[in-house]
């Protein structure tokens, strides 16, 4: 994603090793885990559905996950329903304390890894995770397969949350799984367990309506290393991994608190106030500091020391605080020294001093914009923003905020495209596509 360095997010290594590849892209938010390109990325700016598209290729089933990418293999998951209907007692039934507003489907459904050649789209493999029945339904503009996978180069991890995770090598052989049991998500509106990776530990998410908590396992065996329960309601953030004064931190967003614990261990090492509800938005880094931020039904965006420790509640124990503007689903992303991020849902764009969290320019509006799910990237100082309806906005970073192109593909946009030198790749609601001048 980004190669203009900023110190703390030369910490953003995986297994020791930095990923700063330019032919790797092995998170849903690139080689450094912060929606940034590596220094030599080039990506196109202009674009169409007859013009720059170097291949495109059909998606079977449904899917919200981001791509990853490891030399030249693209891996995708995804949920295909199937024509097997579930008899009354192979129904497994959703918590009924919880109130629901999706209902569970009558098919079940068949859980899948895709593995894509880089250069041409060829499918290579596919296997089959799990075929399940689902508990519970999703939200209209969700999916079953929402999760995105990692790897460290040596094996994929892939989860599918309720419906298990797994642990294959790069050739699609299995190699573990896990079982968590089924997760009870706030109205029923699904999962997104998408996993952090550091060196030998796996980190989970696993925050629901009831029994939330945080699992860390050994990426070797599958063997849970730590466990810690959380005081939280459903969240669908990934962690952030940062390593700051020798001791590496998971930092996990929230509606009660926003947390920092030790990943040697599971002890906690800071924690604050929370967010809004629905703390979708990923925690980012930089600067030895953390950023969080949320934006449902409210603003809040909060500038946290990573050398904190206890509780910090009061305003002198955090750097800044800001409440207004902040992203419902989006995450944020950090470019020399500014932090960009866009308000709830739509294409009003703001970006704060890294240092101060004083506005730089507020509400700048992403023309021709509609629903904005996907997070930003940026590649050669420009930001790319993409909406639901297929429409991507270019941005040139820096104080005053300079649309460059705006493009158009003919289906929606939900998962964060990935960047390999002067491709971009983005998954769509049903093709991924290789977009190269």
């Amino acid at each position: 994603m980004f190669r203009h360095f900023i110190a703390g997010l030369m910490l953003s290594v995986l297994g020791g090793v930095s990923f700063g590849d330019s032919s790797n892209w092995p998170t849903w938010r690139g080689p450094f885990s912060n929606g940034i390109a590596t220094k030599n990325a080039a990506p196109p700016i202009m674009w169409s559905e007859t013009s720059n598209i170097k291949w495109k290729v059909e998606i079977p089933g449904k899917g919200s996950s981001s791509p990853i990418i490891w030399g030249n293999d693209i891996f995708l998951t995804t949920a295909i329903k199937t024509d097997r209907i579930a008899k009354k007692d192979e129904q497994p039934k959703r918590n009924e304390k919880f109130e629901a507003k999706t209902v569970p489907p009558s098919n079940y459904y068949r859980f899948e890894v895709l593995c894509f050649d880089k250069n041409t789209g060829k499918l290579k493999w596919n296997k089959i995770a799990n075929e399940a029945f689902p508990h519970e339904g999703h939200h209209s503009t969700h999916s079953y397969a929402a999760g995105s996978p990692v790897t460290d180069g040596k094996r994929l991890y892939v989860s599918f949350g309720s419906f298990g995770f797994y642990a294959f090598d790069l050739s699609g052989n299995l190699l573990w799984k896990r079982d968590f049991g089924r997760l009870t998500t706030r109205l029923g509106w699904g999962e997104a367990v998408t996993p952090s990776l550091f060196d030998d530990s796996l980190v989970l998410n696993l925050d629901q309506e009831i029994n939330s908590k945080i699992v860390v396992l050994d990426t070797n065996t599958g063997k849970t290393k730590w466990e810690k329960d959380r005081d939280e309601k459903t969240t669908w953030n990934t962690p952030l991994i940062i390593t700051h004064l020798n001791k590496t931190q998971v930092i996990l967003n929230g509606t009660n608190r926003v947390r920092s614990y030790n990943l040697a261990d599971g002890s906690l090492i800071w924690e604050t106030s929370g967010m809004t509800t629905n703390a979708i938005p990923s925690p980012i880094s930089a600067n030895g500091m953390a950023y969080v931020m949320s934006g449902y039904r409210g603003a809040a965006a909060i500038a946290i020391p990573l050398n904190s420790s206890g509780l910090l509640d009061t305003a002198e124990k955090v750097a800044w605080q800001y409440a207004k503007g902040t992203p419902y689903v989006p995450s944020p992303i950090i470019y020399e020294n500014m932090l960009y991020f866009t308000k709830a849902n739509s294409g009003i764009l703001t970006a704060l001093d890294l240092k101060t969290g004083n506005p730089i320019f507020e509400e700048f509006r992403l023309e021709n914009t509609s629903t904005l799910y996907a997070s930003p990237v940026i590649a050669n100082g420009l930001i790319y923003f993409m909406d639901r309806e297929g429409t991507t906005v270019i941005v040139k970073t820096g104080k005053k905020p300079e649309i460059i192109a705006t493009n158009k593909l003919n289906e929606a946009i939900d998962a964060s495209p990935a960047i390999i030198g002067k491709t971009l790749f983005i998954r769509g609601e049903k093709h991924l596509f290789a977009i190269e001048e």
